[in-house]
């Protein structure tokens, strides 16, 4: 990526997460502006840090660095920023991993789930551009087969980006779907084969089985598929998002995690927090609605904006 489109993206990043570091920012400048670094103000920032979803682990570790060498002492805001983000940058490098397309497996087999309204149809569109930019042949299908709006927006996702398509009538059967796109990929020699499936509640028993029976029916056309199962995750959700990981991580073994509408939201601490309780990789992370706005996730990058820091 050149230095001009490293640039564009971090005032994206910065801008969409301004409600986020803005909040904490707030916070953080109120309570070290009335007092010394003690043991009370300590315990207030922690608390600040838990109530922007952040997680009890990572204000904890922020907690705690902090105390180290400056008890009693005036600090700024801008010195509690920069420990904030260099103990969220810790937490979340592990997790700062790429989607690697392993080109073993043709097609290469990308399964996205997630409750409804997450985004899930938007970013497939997206990966799927990203995938077509880099020379890959790519197929999507509309494995949402309960909304004809889902059916027609990966539809034009798939002229937008040249890739194929493949779809049933509104209603189908989702399992049978799938069982033919797996076909069609393989026989048209699709690199990655991206299916998009009907939006879930993670506590409605009967979906979930429904998600695992479309698993089912994957593994019996490649056993070793799907290759990747990202979990779309809606920022703007919170502490929920924690319960999704768990419950959509038991159910079809997620592999990683797409987190978007970062923008919309103050709480994008949430990431964080999810990255300290559940270390499944991150690999992309959305600010907007434009294809550009859906990015390679950075642990720096995002430390350093949700801390309100410059690049």
């Amino acid at each position: 990526m050149d230095d001009r489109a490293t640039g564009n993206w971090w005032q994206r990043l910065t801008g969409g997460l301004r409600r986020s570091s803005s909040a904490l920012g707030g916070a953080i400048s109120d309570l070290v502006s009335k007092r010394k670094l003690d043991d009370a103000a300590i315990a207030d920032l922690e608390e600040v840090l838990i109530r922007a979803d952040l997680g009890v682990e990572a204000a904890g570790r922020v907690a705690g660095a902090l105390g180290k060498g400056r008890y009693e002492k005036a600090i700024s805001a801008a010195g509690v920023s920069a420990v904030l983000a260099a103990e969220v940058e810790k937490v979340l490098a592990p997790v700062a991993q790429p989607l690697a397309i392993n080109t073993a497996h043709k097609p290469f087999v990308i399964l996205v789930v997630g409750v409804n309204g997450s985004g899930k149809t938007t970013t497939i569109g997206k990966l799927a551009a990203k995938f077509r930019a880099e020379g890959r042949g790519v197929m999507l299908a509309a494995g949402d087969t309960f909304r004809a709006a889902a059916i027609d927006q990966l539809k034009i996702w798939s002229e937008r980006t040249g890739a194929a398509f493949i779809a049933r009538e509104a209603g189908a059967d989702a399992a049978g779907l799938v069982f033919d796109a797996m076909r069609a990929a393989s026989e048209k020699g699709a690199d990655v084969l991206l299916i998009d499936t009907a939006g879930r509640l993670q506590n409605r028993t009967e979906l979930m089985d429904e998600l695992q029976k479309v698993v089912r029916v994957i593994k019996k056309a490649d056993a070793s598929a799907p290759h990747a199962v990202l979990l779309v995750l809606d920022a703007t959700v919170g502490q929920n998002a924690l319960s999704q990981v768990e419950i959509f991580g038991k159910a079809v073994g997620v592999t990683g995690l797409v987190m978007t509408k970062l923008d919309g939201t103050a709480r994008g601490g949430i990431l964080v927090a999810l990255a300290a309780k559940f270390k499944v990789p991150v690999h992309f992370i959305g600010v907007g609605e434009s294809v550009d706005d859906l990015a390679p996730f950075s642990a720096r990058d995002f430390a350093r904006a949700i801390s309100g820091l410059d690049s």
